[in-house]
């Protein structure tokens, strides 16, 4: 299945500003849901809603749900943030994340 069909499958975000993502009390990144990175925050908060913190079963299924775009990431480091990220995610490792609604923004 190619990228665009899967966020087809994926929950609305039509709510969400952004999401935050935070190792303990440091925020490691923010997620703006804009054109270019709306499909991320499409993703990152379906694995929220499925695993509740950002772990190596959740990254492991995000990289699937970036279909072709997962293959590029590898082949070009640095080109594909939000993809790095779930690369990097160790076994051991969990990130809390942060819904930010429209209401709060």
């Amino acid at each position: 299945m190619q990228f665009n069909e899967v966020l087809s499958a994926l929950p609305e975000i039509n709510h969400l500003a952004a999401i935050e993502l935070f190792d303990g009390d440091t925020l490691i990144a923010r997620i703006d849901n804009k054109p270019g990175s709306a499909g991320s925050v499409r993703v990152y908060h379906a694995l929220a809603q499925e695993f509740e913190v950002i772990n190596a079963a959740a990254a492991a299924k995000g990289l699937i749900l970036y279909a072709e775009h997962t293959a590029d990431a590898i082949a070009f480091p640095g080109k594909h943030p939000n993809i790095d990220r779930l690369l990097s995610v160790e076994e051991n490792q969990q990130w809390m994340v942060k819904l930010i609604t429209l209401e709060q923004a």
